[in-house]
């Protein structure tokens, strides 16, 4: 009798025990989003560019800025936020409280995808400060032939276009690339600045590089023979520099429209004569460079050469530049190795705009691109040892990777 009544009592209590019902929050989180070191969430945000007009004082005109004056504003931050720098187009984001009437709490100009500068209204004293998002740097290393332009094969592997004007500008002395052919092959090892770990950014550095051009590899190292110096040059794998005394062209970026011929037919005055230059065409307005370091000997016009600048380098060579439309020197100025010393035109007798770049030889005008030109001055004995020390490690990974994918 005492078992029937005991688990009957069971039986009672476990039917008074009440179910427990969990009901799923259904509704979809607002994702936490953070930036420029603040919680967005917490603020109304409105994202704007710089216009034509716009100045820092007019633009806090524009949005409440509660008791604060705009001239008071404007002369405490002046030190860490330079006003005058801020550039047509460029994003600002305004971080406003949520509460009427929407005072403006944080100003943010972006100078670039990575710097930005920050006015803080949200104290008693406004501060302004610039710093840069959370930057990851990655090495890689390609090894590949060439498809194309350099710009092209780069491209197909995924490669910033920077990096083709690292790589022009770095063989610029040995490479006219505008001659290299499908069979030619490059290595280059380089580093990628990716913001908050997951947006490209674009190139930062180049570490090493060949390019196989007609055969010939070519290495190229960066190098500072002072620690405490910015200067970087480049040498080879044996320690001498990339640098010659001239640069293989005075333009970037052309194609030789003519060579330097003993008899050509001119297209103006329409007979055979001796060309005595180069023809290299280029969009009018192109930058042209010195080829070479030396002191502005002659400028001016005449009816067959236009405006024109002529150079002497030592006692050795000179060069001049024909059919500028715009000289920027002057007669006995210093001018550095790749200075822009005028604009390609098409003054005088030219029918397209181009420059023609004469090359003189103790005296003799003489073809630049059958010269041998001298060379920089090599690698002092003392900095060798630890430059090719250096390097090995970084010449090996090239080769490596290169024998790997250029099979």
């Amino acid at each position: 009798m005492l078992a029937v009544l005991f688990a009957l009592s069971l039986f009672s209590c476990e039917k008074k025990v009440d179910k427990v019902i969990i009901e799923e929050d259904t509704k979809p989180k607002i994702p936490i989003v953070v930036e420029f070191g603040f919680t967005l969430n917490d603020y109304l945000v409105v994202q704007d560019t710089i216009k034509s007009g716009d100045t820092f004082g007019k633009l806090l005109e524009n949005h409440n800025i509660g008791n604060f004056k705009v001239h008071e504003v404007t002369e405490q931050v002046k030190d860490s936020f330079k006003m005058r720098d801020i550039r047509v187009g460029k994003p600002i984001t305004l971080l406003k409280s949520k509460e009427k009437p929407n005072q403006l709490q944080v100003f943010i100009y972006q100078k670039d995808n990575i710097n930005y500068s920050v006015v803080d209204f949200r104290d008693t004293i406004v501060k302004a400060y610039n710093k840069q998002k959370p930057i990851t740097i990655r090495r890689r290393t390609i090894a590949t032939a060439i498809h194309g332009s350099l710009s092209e094969t780069l491209n197909k592997n995924g490669v910033d276009a920077g990096v083709a004007n690292n790589l022009a500008k770095i063989y610029e002395y040995s490479i006219d690339f505008f001659k290299i052919q499908k069979e030619d092959k490059f290595a280059v090892t380089f580093y990628e600045k990716y913001i908050n770990d997951s947006i490209y950014a674009g190139v930062d550095r180049l570490e090493s590089s060949f390019f196989e051009h007609k055969g010939k590899r070519i290495y190229a190292f960066p190098y500072k023979l002072d620690s405490l110096s910015r200067k970087v040059d480049y040498y080879d794998e044996e320690g001498k520099g990339l640098k010659t005394m001239f640069l293989k062209a005075p333009l970037d970026f052309f194609r030789i429209s003519s060579r330097f011929s003993p008899k050509r037919f001119h297209p103006v005055q329409m007979t055979w004569k001796a060309h005595k230059g180069t023809d290299y065409a280029a969009p009018h307005g192109t930058p042209i460079k010195t080829t070479a370091s030396g002191i502005v000997e002659r400028t001016g016009y005449t009816a067959g050469n236009g405006n024109y600048v002529k150079v002497k380098h030592n006692g050795t060579y000179s060069t001049q530049y024909l059919h500028m439309s715009k000289i920027l020197v002057r007669q006995g100025q210093h001018v550095a190795q790749g200075e822009v010393i005028g604009k390609v035109g098409s003054t005088g007798l030219a029918t397209g705009p181009h420059v023609c770049y004469r090359f003189w030889k103790n005296g003799v005008q003489v073809d630049p691109l059958s010269q041998k030109l001298p060379n920089t001055e090599p690698m002092n004995a003392k900095h060798k040892a630890n430059y090719l020390a250096y390097i090995a490690p970084l010449k090996k990974e090239l080769d490596s990777i290169a024998t790997l994918k250029l099979k």
